[in-house]
């Protein structure tokens, strides 16, 4: 029988990435996102309403064991803090942490009535290190990286692993965005951006989704069945520096 994954987010970036290996992997993968995609059994799904969320997963739930949930639904936003309306952090967070949050607690009876799961929460190197005009998006980062560690402990018991994977600057439609917003407000170039983003990294490159992907789908395997509440990054060395 096909194990059961459950993506968020799973239509672009490094959620399609996520999705596209595990199918490959012999996985029955479920894609919510409001998006639609074609790899995957899609549900559209806006992760801020909770209550959509939790009973798409509870449907699921129903007729499938969920052995996986990859938590990667997520926007980025740059601005300092006096920059950041109240408006723009409830947007942040309701889609970073709350729809976590949403999806972890709808995965989490299923998971313990089968006394086993792995949960993987995409979070960010920003859960380690701070980084100018980020104050929205590296708090709900942090939040995951503590979410994925409380979770970790409070379900051992159950044989329920928790994990946060901390991608650096990886090459998606969500970086190209970034990168397009700070072009379009500053002037630069967005090839002089692209390569001084390169430059930062030790190994001198952006990561890509599907290196992310790989992580992703360790740390659902039994490979990593003795690793619970890490903090997993995968960045090209930038938080050594």
């Amino acid at each position: 029988m096909k194990k059961t994954c459950i993506v968020t987010g799973g239509s672009s970036g490094i959620g399609l990435s996520v999705v596209k290996l595990f199918l490959k992997n012999d996985y029955q993968v479920f894609n919510l996102d409001l998006q639609p995609s074609e790899f995957g059994q899609f549900r559209q799904c806006d992760i801020t309403n909770l209550e959509q969320v939790t009973q798409i997963i509870n449907h699921i739930a129903q007729e499938h064991n969920i052995d996986v949930l990859v938590s990667n639904a997520g926007i980025h936003f740059s601005a300092t803090i006096e920059n950041t309306s109240e408006a723009e952090l409830d947007k942040v967070f309701s889609i970073n942490v709350k729809g976590a949050y949403a999806a972890t607690k709808a995965v989490l009876p299923n998971m313990k009535a089968n006394q086993q799961g792995a949960i993987i929460l995409i979070s960010s190197e920003q859960a380690l290190v701070g980084k100018p005009n980020s104050f929205a998006y590296s708090l709900t980062k942090s939040a995951l990286a503590s979410m994925a560690k409380t979770t970790a402990l409070d379900y051992a018991a159950f044989n329920i692993r928790a994990n946060a994977v901390c991608p650096g600057t990886i090459e998606t439609p969500l970086y190209h965005n970034a990168i397009d917003n700070y072009c379009r407000r500053s002037g630069a170039n967005k090839a002089d951006i692209h390569k001084e983003e390169a430059a930062l990294q030790p190994l001198g490159r952006l990561g890509q989704p599907e290196e992310v992907a790989e992580l992703v789908l360790f740390l659902a395997s039994d490979k990593a069945k003795f690793i619970t509440g890490s903090l997993q990054v995968i960045d090209g060395g930038y938080t050594t520096q």
